[in-house]
């Protein structure tokens, strides 16, 4: 019975939404007049665009108010804005040159009046202001770009390497970001010296020039987890809260699985750490880690840790016998509050957090990861995967 009702209910307000629609149409009058310009028009340059003000006029066939303008030779952009509002954005900029805009009413029967012209001055767009903060770097297997990006603008930043000496450019990869900072690396290249280049581009198909380097990607390998065996020395905190999230799946290669992670008891103070044996003698470049792809950026993930080394750990589990390696935080790319996310941060995610060792490292067998503080605050705290990367001493 209630489902007839919501039935009839959502057929009866549909209707009703129908009639009020043929109600409006039918008091549209073809024959008024386009309505009169806008006035008191002011305008505030942005970066790429500008932010135009206005009062609106008093016309009650005034429907909306649009801008007609030229990004590029041949491209043209409209901006419109409802007559409940007097403002109009306009972006899409390249370039800090002079820019006609022709502002129009529209009326309800879509009749617009005479253009209103004015000029607008566009500030340095976003594809030239971070490109001006670009590096492009050597780094373990591969080299790393580097950007600062103060408007946020939604950018794609290109890299590309010259694949024969002779100017003959593939692409690498393309990073999508809006963030207002950060870093990213291709890996996969041998220690050979090689041409890439870097240039960034906004949606509106603006580019900016392009950055050349001639690097050589440093030499680095795997770290195979089959050698990794957890030592438990005194003060560790290697129990986990049941057997299913033992110590072990921080290790066992296997990333990305919800349920496959280590995961600390309840109740304990932080900081905490455990204790890894390597297998054999390694020197750091850099590491991944994966969280619990649950409760991103938020809850139990790890915030910052800290990654010591030794090759004859003091038994009775002092610190005195072991050397930091380096200190991290986790970041998240958009800077959004909790459980807001975007695509970017749930990508960055699944790839895993990057961390770079400081150069040089020294070599060790032993290492203890070091959990210093979670997002939740607390002592408690999961992880899904630890992978290193370096060189392995023979």
């Amino acid at each position: 019975m209630k489902k007839l009702f919501y039935s009839v209910a959502a057929l009866i307000i549909t209707a009703s939404l129908y009639s009020c629609k043929k109600m409006e149409d039918a008091y549209i009058d073809v024959n008024a007049p386009a309505p009169a310009q806008v006035i008191d028009v002011k305008t505030i340059n942005t970066p790429g665009g500008a932010i135009i003000t206005y009062n609106i006029p008093i016309d009650p066939n005034l429907s909306y108010v649009k801008a007609v303008y030229e990004i590029q030779p041949g491209v043209f952009k409209e901006a419109k804005s409802s007559y409940y509002t007097d403002t109009l954005s306009i972006e899409g900029f390249g370039d800090t040159l002079s820019h006609e805009v022709k502002i129009y009413s529209v009326g309800k029967n879509e009749k617009q009046s005479e253009s209103l012209s004015l000029t607008v001055n566009p500030l340095t767009p976003p594809v030239k202001t971070v490109f001006e903060t670009l590096t492009l770097e050597s780094t373990f297997g591969g080299v790393s770009v580097s950007f600062k990006n103060i408007t946020q603008a939604n950018i794609a930043i290109y890299l590309m390497v010259d694949t024969t000496g002779q100017g003959t450019w593939a692409p690498v990869t393309t990073y999508y970001t809006a963030a207002m900072q950060g870093e990213f690396a291709a890996r996969g290249f041998e220690p050979v010296e090689r041409k890439f280049a870097v240039y960034i581009e906004d949606h509106w198909n603006n580019k900016s020039d392009t950055l050349f380097e001639v690097l050589t990607p440093m030499y680095e390998e795997l770290v195979p987890h089959s050698l990794f065996k957890a030592l438990h020395l005194p003060g560790d905190f290697w129990q986990s809260v049941t057997t299913s999230y033992s110590l072990e799946h921080a290790f066992d290669g296997i990333a990305n699985v919800s349920e496959n992670i280590f995961a600390t008891i309840d109740n304990v103070s932080k900081p905490q750490w455990f204790t890894v044996d390597l297998g054999q003698k390694v020197i750091f470049s850099r590491m991944k880690l994966y969280q619990r792809t649950s409760y991103p950026f938020n809850s139990v993930w790890v915030k910052s840790f800290e990654i010591w080394g030794s090759n004859a750990p003091n038994p009775d589990g002092s610190w005195n016998s072991w050397q930091k390696l380096g200190a991290f935080e986790a970041v998240k790319p958009s800077g959004l509050p909790f459980f807001q996310y975007t695509a970017e941060d749930m990508n960055y995610e699944k790839a895993g957090e990057d961390y770079n060792f400081p150069q040089p490292a020294p070599f060790v067998r032993y290492i203890r990861f070091k959990m210093t503080d979670s997002y939740a605050g607390t002592g408690r705290y999961q992880l899904g995967e630890l992978t290193f990367w370096g060189q392995i001493v023979p």
